[in-house]
Order: structure tokens, then C-alpha cells, then sequence
């Protein structure tokens, strides 16, 4: 009966620690990046956090809506004068603000792109613009070194903040509280404005000019980008300095969240993409990129990964999705509300609970060595196991399996040339594998052992015995400058621990000789009174 022979037992050698984590394999699988050339370096992404959640990609003087879906430009904004920035879309996804080098700025209608509303008091250039949390106010902050808050209906400023020395490159206002700006400085500083107070109520040192800054949701912690620099502040410590992290080359040049506030991304002009995990600001994960990065963002859902470069190259990864998280949710999002059609069409598609199915058994089908080594045909299923190509611990698991039987010399005895050569060729290409050294020693020994006596009358196997010594004798050599390096370095590490305890044990002979020094009483420089003759 087949169900009472054992099949081959595939031998699992211990496993190297690998370099890759849950968290690497994660973020690994933002893959096929598309890559666009846009006109000039892209100087803002921002995603919308309304469903399809498409972005927008601000560069030159254009503002371009990309599809998150086909990752193609479905409209392009570019009544500007001058260069474009920070192009932002409000949180409902119909309207887009956005400054320029004049010191304009301007909403545009996504559906339209008409100019809905124009700001005019920036005589600088305006390179942050962006919504409030109740879609009414717009925040700007421009290098005439002040912040503003603009009240959309009336297209007059609400709230003018004064106190940076230097250029404003970022700013941002609070998830949880509309009253709070944040704003960040070429003055190397970061303030935190109360519009209710009409002035700023907490100054933070970042210690290079600031790029970017950001706020957790609950506004308690804030994080600083300048310099190869980022820093974390506890705005409830007083703006005490949490964590100050250095992993980047060069100047970060953005930074963003995940949807869960759990991973902070920053882009660096060093190329690189660096993942922290807020927890204990470790570098979980890191991208390469082909040119130094201006920005970074990461859409809502988690599925997109999108970086702007200088030389104007943008990169679109995606993450792909599995079915069951897909269907989850959509099931959140579109739950099915009591009196709706879904409701009362709910639990058609569930299958039932009392079916009882049962499970016929199939046949376990043999593999073709198996069924040789079912037979005894020991040289058959030596032969099937490597003409099939079979990794190669399968054949080293055969290759003991026969010895256990004792019957490798049966498997390797009658053979001509053709049928000696891919055992020959396997040596050859594994003998030299640690893992399988010590077992292809002894069967290369049996082999030679065998088939001594016929060397010479074929060329293609006397080839492969001299490739099989060749490779015995580099391995022996390179086994040779392994042992070597490894007396030197024991030399080495004995040389210095025999030094460490020279140097330990004369410091305590010189602290005992001090001591001992301080106790016995000095001799006297005078010299003895010469003895008197009468």
C-alpha cells in the first residue's frame, strides 16, 4: 500500500537571521513606481481626504490634480504669473489655494478652475498657503516675515502675526484647535500663535533654519524639519525638547504622516526617504531615490507613496491592497443605516451555518524518486531526483537517505559517462556549500573510489573530476587565509587585553605607591652632624 511508505524527508538546515522585517516587507510592497517629468522641481504634494483622494502636485507655475486611480493629470491650474506654491486642496476636495512668488493668493474651483478668490497683501513671496479646519479661513506665510489668517467670504486678513526675523517656509494649523497656528522660520526658530490672544504664546529653538513643521492631532507634540535635523517638542512641557534625530545627510525638506499619526515619512535632499516610527523615533524602513527630494506625502488610505524630486521628477508608488482589507473597509465606510434599500437587502449573500460537507480524501501521489526509492531502484531515483532539477537539498536529503540504507555505492556503481555527469556537475557546483560539505566529501570519495580506474577514456568526465579539483583546492586555500586572519585577530585582541591589564595593574601599583608614599615619613636632606675629636 503507498500509505505505508514514508516519502523522502527534505532535511530544513537552521535558518539565517534575515534583514527583513514586518516593517521593511510592509513599506516594501509600494511597488511599480510610476515615474512623471514635470517642468521644473516639485515643490508641494498634498493628497485630498475625501475619496478617490487624489493629489495635487505643485511645480513651476502650475498646479496639476492628479487621479490616485490612473495616475494621470485630470486638471491643470496654471493662472500664475510667477512660480507656484504650496498647492493645497480643502478637505471636501472642491477648492484649491495656493501662493506664488508675487505675493498672490488665490482658490481655484477643482470641477471649474475658475479663481474664486484673490489675496493681495503679500509682497513676497507666499510659500505656504493652506486651509483651516473650518474651510472658512485660509493660512498664509510669506518671506515678508509674517503669518496671516484670511477670511474667505470677505477676502480680508483676520489675523496678522509678527515676530519671525527671517523668511516663513512653513506653518500649519491645528487638527484640534483652529486658534492655534504653527509656524516655522528661516530665524531658526518655531512659534506657536494664539489667535485669541492676537500673539504668539510659545517660541521653540530648532537650531537651523526650519522647512517643515507638523502637529499630532491631540496638539500636544510638535515636529520640526531644518538641517539634517528633526525635532520633537512637548507644547505641554512648555515646548521642552523631546527627541533630536540626525539620520538624513542633508537638509530635510519635508515630512508627513501616516493615517494613524504612527509613522512619520521625511524627505531629505540626500536622496532618501526615511520611515520613523513615532514611538521611539527609530528608522523602521528607507527609499533611495535618483534626485535630491523637495517633497513627500502619503495618501490617506495608506495605498500611494508619492515623492517630488528637483530635477522635476515625480514618483508614484502604490501599495496593492488585498481583497479582505479592501472589502473591510468599505464596509466601515459604507455601513448599511436602518430604513435604506441596504439595509433591508442585508445577509442575502451569507452562506448558511448547517450544511455539513463532508471531505473526500485524495490520493497522495508519489513523487518520481519516491517511488524509485519504493522500489529499491536506488540509481533510478538518484538519477530522477537530479534530472529534475530539484533543489539542492533535496538531493543532499536523497544522497542520506542512501547511506542510511547503505546503498549509495548501489546508486553510483554502472554508470557511463552521460549518466555520471550530472552527478558530477552537482558536486561540483555544492561541494564547497558549508552546509554540505562533509556529506559530498565522503560521496565524491566513493565516487573517485569507484571510477579511478577508468579515468581517461572519456573527456567530458575527466573535465569535471579536474573542475572538482580545482574547486577542493580554492577551498582549501581560502580555508588556509581564514585560519590565518583568525590567528592574527587573536593575536591582536590578545595583545591588547595583556596591555589593558599591564596598564591597569600599573596604575594601581603607582595609586599603592603613592599611598604607601604619603604614610612613610620623608628622610631628612640634612646631612649628620660630623663627630667631634677631642
Amino acid at each position: 500500500m503507498s500509505s505505508d511508505f514514508k516519502s523522502l524527508t527534505v532535511k530544513k538546515y537552521p535558518r539565517l537571521p534575515g534583514r527583513k522585517t514586518a516593517e521593511s516587507r510592509y513599506w516594501r510592497k509600494f511597488k511599480s513606481p510610476i515615474v512623471v517629468k514635470e517642468f521644473a522641481a516639485v515643490s508641494s504634494i498634498h493628497f485630498s481626504e475625501t475619496s478617490p483622494y487624489d493629489f495635487a502636485v505643485t511645480a513651476s507655475t502650475r498646479v496639476q490634480i492628479y487621479s490616485s486611480k490612473t495616475h494621470q493629470v485630470k486638471k491643470t491650474i496654471s493662472r500664475f504669473k510667477d512660480v507656484a506654491y504650496s498647492g493645497t486642496i480643502r478637505n471636501d476636495g472642491r477648492l484649491v489655494v495656493a501662493g506664488d512668488a508675487t505675493g498672490l493668493i488665490q482658490i481655484f474651483d477643482v470641477g471649474s478652475r475658475a479663481i474664486l478668490r484673490t489675496f493681495r497683501d503679500h509682497r513676497h513671496p507666499v510659500h505656504v498657503a493652506k486651509f483651516s479646519s473650518d474651510k472658512t479661513q485660509i493660512l498664509s506665510a510669506s518671506d515678508d516675515k509674517t503669518v496671516r489668517i484670511w477670511d474667505m467670504p470677505s477676502e480680508t486678513p483676520l489675523t496678522i502675526f509678527t515676530g519671525h526675523e527671517d523668511y516663513i517656509r512653513a506653518g500649519m494649523v491645528s487638527h484640534d484647535n483652529p486658534h492655534l497656528i504653527l509656524s516655522g522660520s528661516y530665524d531658526q526658530t518655531v512659534k506657536l500663535w494664539d489667535m485669541r490672544t492676537q500673539g504668539c504664546v510659545m517660541t521653540m529653538n530648532h537650531g537651523a533654519p526650519v522647512e517643515c513643521v507638523d502637529m499630532f492631532p491631540d496638539g500636544g507634540v510638535v515636529v520640526s524639519a531644518g538641517g539634517p535635523h528633526l525635532k520633537v517638542f512637548d507644547l505641554l512641557a512648555g515646548g521642552r525638547p523631546m527627541h533630536s534625530l540626525s539620520n538624513h545627510q542633508k537638509t530635510v525638506t519635508s515630512m508627513c504622516f501616516d493615517h494613524s499619526y504612527s509613522r512619520l515619512l521625511t524627505g531629505s535632499l540626500d536622496h532618501h526617504v526615511k520611515v520613523y516610527n513615532v514611538q521611539d523615533y527609530s528608522v523602521v524602513h528607507s527609499v533611495k531615490y535618483p534626485a535630491p527630494v523637495m517633497s513627500v506625502a502619503l495618501s490617506p488610505d495608506d495605498t500611494h507613496l508619492v515623492a517630488g524630486m528637483a530635477g522635476g521628477l515625480l514618483s508614484i508608488r502604490q501599495r496593492v491592497v488585498k481583497s479582505a482589507e479592501v472589502q473591510t473597509r468599505r464596509a466601515q465606510e459604507e455601513q448599511a443605516n436602518g430604513g435604506t434599500y441596504k439595509f433591508f437587502v442585508r445577509g442575502q449573500k451569507t452562506a448558511g451555518e448547517g450544511d455539513f460537507i463532508v471531505e473526500s480524501q485524495k490520493k497522495r501521489r508519489l513523487r518520481e524518486y519516491d517511488r524509485y526509492l519504493k522500489v529499491f531502484q536506488y540509481g533510478n531515483a538518484l538519477d530522477a531526483c537530479l534530472r529534475t532539477n530539484q533543489p539542492a537539498v533535496t538531493t543532499v536529503s536523497l544522497i542520506q537517505e542512501l547511506i542510511h540504507r547503505d546503498g549509495l555505492r548501489q546508486a553510483l556503481s554502472g554508470r557511463d559517462d552521460i549518466s555520471l555527469e550530472p552527478l558530477a556537475q552537482f558536486l561540483v557546483r555544492n561541494i564547497n556549500n558549508p552546509r554540505y560539505t562533509a556529506l559530498l566529501v565522503d560521496v565524491t570519495t566513493v565516487m573517485i573510489d569507484m571510477y579511478t580506474a577508468v579515468l581517461g577514456q572519456s573527456p567530458l568526465i575527466d573535465e569535471l573530476f579536474m573542475r572538482l579539483r580545482a574547486k577542493v583546492k580554492q577551498e582549501i586555500a581560502f580555508q588556509k587565509q581564514l585560519f590565518s586572519v583568525i590567528g592574527s585577530m587573536e593575536m591582536l585582541f590578545a595583545k591588547s587585553t595583556s596591555t589593558s591589564v599591564g596598564v591597569a595593574f600599573h596604575n594601581e601599583l603607582s595609586s599603592t605607591s603613592n599611598s604607601s608614599s604619603s604614610i612613610v615619613p620623608k628622610p631628612s636632606t640634612e646631612s649628620p652632624a660630623a663627630p667631634t675629636i677631642e
